[in-house]
């Protein structure tokens, strides 16, 4: 029986690369109530704070990844993760008080925003730098490991978090992360191959900028990966992200809240590895996404769904309830690890991988911007959760539905 081809180490320092950059969208949640203490910062502005990093995504997605398609993938990462230790390095600066002085706040807004364009600068070349680096048998399996950067980045800042900042403050938390994508910048710099010595999948490659934004936006299966990116994400933000206040409702003490929560996301990783492998083994991306679905609309149902309201509610116990929120998670992890497959397979040519990933990343972040506040907004008309199963629902359904087109069509390449 003939081993399966390993996953290179230069794949492993690209992956890094991505996780070491999701920290930096999961590391303020754990610093707000530090933030509020030592800044005075209202709740309107950690919420910009909080949503700078989507806006950039939502806005740039598109424009970043044809950056990194014109540059090139290994110098885009590369600028992204060293625009991320500047950024972090400053704002730890603003903790301890050497910079910003009475415009400390003004400060951390201009800095957040500029880790939105390092976070993009960095993701957005990973599927294609890893689809590069990997040997073809092992590609599939590889790409399921690039999609969980996103949970185990947030998952571990959020479990790391709050130690460290409760040890040293956030400013010396911003330090800390800083040096992690120093760190990561320099394993990408010493294992990845520069972009003109890494072999160029054979194709048509557009020439220009325009030619490439031109050839991606004109074709239909990224539109309909990004849409079905778009539905994945954003029940996945709004039921994860809304965790919390959902226990601290049913009088969850804020310590097990952070763990069950951080749990409930790292399962989704579990999902990215599974996908992977079922990729590896010939199962075909459209069942894959089908199932991913099917997970989340039956996991958000028995989450959220009950009878009546009050003491004399009917639903699931809360630790049935909780274990379908990490089967939900879990099972929705299968979903990104096939659509970065997809989106390296279906882009119009080598030359737009990344500018499909970009306009992934931007309906992504479309979706995660505009979901948790509809979400909320309908707990807060109905006086509680319970309804939240009718938006996982709705999601789940659209996906399946785009995941059956997506299942026609054949990569560029391919003969009709």
């Amino acid at each position: 029986m003939t081993a399966s081809p390993r996953v290179p180490a230069a794949a492993f320092a690209v992956m890094l690369g991505g996780v070491s950059a999701a920290l930096h969208l999961g590391k303020l949640p754990p610093a707000v109530p530090e933030l509020q203490a030592s800044l005075g910062i209202d709740l309107v502005e950690a919420g910009f704070l909080l949503s700078l990093v989507q806006v950039a995504s939502m806005t740039l997605g598109l424009v970043a990844g044809l950056a990194a398609d014109t540059i090139g993938l290994r110098r885009s990462m590369l600028a992204g993760l060293s625009i991320l230790t500047t950024a972090s390095l400053l704002g730890g600066a603003v903790g301890a008080g050497l910079l910003g002085g009475s415009h400390a706040v003004q400060w951390l807004l201009v800095l957040r925003a500029v880790e939105g364009i390092g976070f993009l600068l960095s993701v957005m070349p990973g599927p294609g730098l890893v689809r590069a680096l990997t040997p073809p048998g092992a590609d599939k399996a590889a790409l399921g490991l690039w999609g969980a950067y996103m949970p185990l980045g947030v998952a571990l800042a959020l479990l790391l978090g709050p130690a460290l900042i409760a040890w040293g403050g956030w400013g010396d938390w911003w330090w800390v992360l800083a040096a992690v994508s120093a760190a990561a910048a320099l394993w990408v710099w010493f294992a990845v191959p520069a972009d003109g010595l890494r072999p160029v999948a054979a194709g048509h490659v557009p020439a220009t900028g325009a030619s490439r934004l031109l050839a991606t936006v004109g074709a239909r299966a990224p539109w309909l990966i990004a849409l079905t990116f778009a539905v994945y994400s954003a029940q996945w933000i709004a039921v994860i992200g809304f965790l919390p206040a959902i226990y601290a409702g049913a009088g969850v003490p804020a310590g097990w809240s952070a763990v069950l929560t951080a749990l409930a996301a790292a399962t989704n990783i579990v999902g990215n590895v599974a996908g992977g492998r079922w990729l590896q083994r010939g199962v075909a991306p459209e069942r894959l996404l089908q199932a991913g679905f099917l997970a989340m609309a039956l996991g958000g149902v028995a989450a959220f769904a009950q009878v009546g309201q009050g003491a004399e509610a009917l639903g699931l116990p809360p630790a049935l309830r909780y274990i379908a929120v990490c089967v939900f998670s879990l099972g929705g992890g299968m979903v990104p690890a096939t659509l970065f497959l997809l989106g390296v397979r279906l882009a119009p040519g080598p030359g737009t991988v990344s500018t499909t990933v970009g306009l992934m990343q931007q309906a992504s972040s479309l979706g995660q911007f505009l979901a948790p506040p509809a979400v909320a907004w309908v707990a807060h008309r109905v006086g509680g959760w319970h309804w939240t199963w009718t938006a996982t629902l709705t999601c789940s359904l659209a996906g399946m539905v785009v995941a059956r087109r997506l299942g026609r069509l054949r990569p560029p390449g391919d003969a009709a």
